[in-house]
């Protein structure tokens, strides 16, 4: 009878992922942000349901970023009705540039390891 060990058992491919380092929640909590100006909701979403579960920082951002995007989102679907009243335009102007610099002020507060919330959003996630 030899005394030999079994052989480790294979690892789950659903076992959650290592946390993340505190220099790689800053980046991608900033590269969330920043998507959020070219894709709107997608990159929070993405983000949100990868990595809310590899640190606290990040998942605060994630979250966050997801809330603003969406707000915003319904915000650009309202615009878009009242162009049939000619003022949609300037709400749709208004909506991008409150994206943009938004998502930029909670991108640098990101790399700063700093925590934010957007102003004007509604609280979808936690």
């Amino acid at each position: 009878m030899s005394d030999a060990t079994p052989p480790p058992p294979p690892p789950n491919p659903y076992q959650q992922g290592a946390q993340l380092s505190p220099s790689d929640e800053k980046l991608w909590a900033t590269l969330i942000h920043i998507g959020g100006i070219f894709f709107s909701f997608i990159p929070a979403l993405i983000g949100y349901l990868v990595l809310k579960d590899r640190g606290p920082f990040v998942r605060a951002h994630t979250a966050t970023a997801l809330n603003f995007q969406i707000t915003m989102a319904i915000a650009y679907l309202v615009s878009y009705i009242l162009w049939l009243v000619l003022i949609g335009w300037l709400l749709t102007i208004a909506i991008g540039i409150v994206v943009i610099v938004f998502s930029i002020i909670a991108a640098v507060k990101a790399n700063q390891g700093q925590p934010y919330v957007y102003p004007l959003a509604i609280k979808f996630v936690s």
